[in-house]
């Protein structure tokens, strides 16, 4: 019986709004665990990391302790998971947390391929960014373009190689994200491309990039990759996102690949959401993600 580790962060001090930090139990709320276990595995809920109340910050990586205090406990967390066979699901909590989770895929399995769902880039660092929010920073971080501090823990940090590393459905990426995410060769299918191309064959090429040479996949989403009018329960709405349908394709693809290695699910934020429509719609993307099927 495959074994889903469901592992919780509540952390909001990442993003510019607050209120992610409710995101795991939103998704859990919806019936996640249930949900798991109704496809025939082991779901072990782990329950949930919570941020230091204090700690340093500065304008250019805004709380960059307490981002840094959970992933290092997040990076231990998913790493056991692995080490244990476990396929490790992480709840969010805005997106700064994947530094941690996607930097435990990378020390474990030594060389892995990202997908990275989501409307924005996240490849700024502390030079780059605008805002200083470092939900804005982990992709680059990952890769090894900085900031260093988010994925090293001691640990001797292993990177991901931006030749399998791929974002999809970007609609709003700063300037300077771009100028770097060029830079340092990370593929990158818009909305734009997705219109053009199609959702099957922008995932089976994504797939096609991230698993060229590696052991796996770690698939990072970000829920406002979707239009708003289908997941308003998020911090940084960006208009004409994905359709439900593209979501959903998408995730099965990913399924159907054997490719995965692990799953962040984030920027749930039921502060903002309409009867935990966003929650709910995270729940189902997870368990699509894990096998489950309409027929």
């Amino acid at each position: 019986m495959k074994r889903v580790d469901l592992i919780g962060v509540q952390m909001d001090l990442g993003a510019g709004t607050r209120g992610v930090n409710m995101g795991p139990a939103a998704i859990r709320y919806a019936g996640v665990v249930s949900g798991i276990e109704k496809l025939g595995m082991k779901c072990v809920d782990k329950g949930d990391l919570i941020p230091k109340n204090e700690g340093a910050t500065c304008d250019t990586m805004r709380c960059y302790e307490q981002v840094n205090d959970i992933n290092k406990k997040l990076y231990e967390e998913v790493l056991a998971s692995h080490e244990e066979g476990a396929f490790p699901v992480v709840l969010g909590g805005d997106h700064s947390i994947a530094a941690g989770s996607i930097s435990a895929t990378a020390k474990h399995f030594k060389k892995i391929g990202v997908i990275w769902v989501d409307a924005h880039g996240d490849w700024n660092n502390d030079v780059s960014s605008p805002s200083g929010n470092m939900h804005g920073m982990p992709f680059s971080a990952v890769c090894g373009a900085g900031p260093d501090i988010m994925v090293d823990f001691g640990q001797e940090p292993v990177y991901a190689d931006t030749k399998n590393c791929v974002q999809i459905a970007g609609r709003d990426i700063d300037e300077m994200e771009r100028v770097r995410m060029k830079e340092h060769g990370v593929t990158v299918f818009s909305i734009a491309d997705i219109d053009r191309m199609g959702m099957p064959a922008v995932i089976e090429e994504a797939i096609k990039i991230a698993s060229d040479g590696t052991e796996g996949i770690h698939v990072s989403f970000d829920i406002d990759s979707i239009t708003p009018e289908s997941a308003p329960g998020t911090g940084t709405i960006v208009h004409s996102g994905l359709t439900l349908r593209e979501a959903f394709y998408l995730v099965e693809t990913l399924y159907t690949s054997g490719k995965v290695l692990a799953l962040d699910m984030v920027e749930v934020n039921p502060m903002l959401d309409v009867r935990n429509k966003t929650g709910e719609l995270a729940m189902e993307l997870i368990l699509s993600a894990l096998g489950k099927v309409v027929y």
